[in-house]
């Protein structure tokens, strides 16, 4: 049964009238043709489907459409400002923190979310607050010091 699902996606207002139990991630693909949060595992293990809502990185393969009602929701394609990469999405690709880039945007998001919660996060608290994302062609490395980068940069304000 469609209900109105009213949330806040990359600053704009999105009212939809579709089932409430859908998954967030088929929605942004489907409906809202955002592509950037890819499918991975469908479990919510793999990371690569993450987005942020209220400042918190979840999986949208796991998060019902009814649960970002009244929420606010970015995606990857909501970091860029005005044409400019967001300083994440520069550092990643000065630095190769992806190889196939599949896992890439969720990398990016949880990322964000990591710096929302504290603007200088050490190496140890960007490998633990990352860990539950994986990438398949092991840019581990390449991706924490992208980060590292990204958060000097930022100096505290990760808009």
């Amino acid at each position: 049964m469609s209900e109105t699902i009213r949330f806040i996606l990359n600053g704009s207002p999105v009212t939809l009238d579709t089932e409430a139990d859908r998954t967030l991630l088929w929605v942004l693909r489907t409906d809202l043709e955002l592509t950037g949060a890819k499918y991975g595992c469908g479990a919510g293990l793999c990371g690569s489907c993450t987005v942020v809502v209220d400042g918190a990185a979840v999986r949208s393969c796991l998060t019902s459409l009814g649960g970002v009602e009244g929420k606010d929701v970015t995606t990857i394609e909501g970091l860029a400002q005005s044409g400019e990469l967001h300083p994440l999405q520069e550092a990643f690709r000065k630095l190769g923190g992806f190889q196939c880039g599949y896992c890439t945007p969720g990398m990016i998001m949880n990322a964000y979310a990591l710096l929302l919660k504290g603007p200088s996060p050490g190496r140890d608290a960007i490998v633990q607050g990352m860990e539950s994302n994986l990438c398949r062609c092991s840019a581990y490395t390449r991706i924490v010091e992208a980060i590292e980068t990204a958060a000097a940069e930022l100096g505290g304000s990760h808009e």
